[in-house]
């Protein structure tokens, strides 16, 4: 289940996220910001739904959702996607579909630690999380 998740985590090293935000068509400007913002994602279970808060200087968000089930999503870079959670063994997995296209976020937990990959066609960026 999604617990081991279930935690304040802050970003401590980002590789090729400009490259995933650039094939994604997030713009200049958007990207530059999301390149220095150092979110932090905070994980929690609200009965039977998961919870991911994601707070920065640039813009908080806030996902809830069951296992399993499908929702709307709004990213921060203005995209209108439809977005599942699910356990894919001990990686908690995020998935947006908008347009025919999709976006995966794989997050597992590495030395204690959050590791998150995100992929778009064919182009991964890696995002490392520590516990705050």
């Amino acid at each position: 289940m999604v617990d081991a998740f279930c935690a304040t985590w802050k970003l401590i090293d980002s590789q090729n996220f400009d490259d995933y935000m650039k094939a994604l068509g997030v713009g200049f400007a958007t990207r530059q910001v999301g390149n220095i913002t150092k979110p932090t994602i905070v994980i929690s279970q609200d009965g039977d739904k998961v919870v991911v808060k994601t707070l920065s200087t640039f813009r908080n968000t806030e996902l809830s959702a069951k296992l399993g089930e499908e929702f709307d999503e709004t990213t921060p870079d203005d995209r209108h996607v439809k977005s599942t959670f699910t356990m894919e063994g001990d990686t908690f997995v995020h998935v947006q579909k908008w347009d025919g296209k999709e976006t995966r976020f794989v997050r597992e937990i590495k030395d204690g630690k959050m590791v998150m990959m995100l992929t778009f066609e064919g182009v991964t960026a890696v995002r490392t999380y520590e516990k705050a």
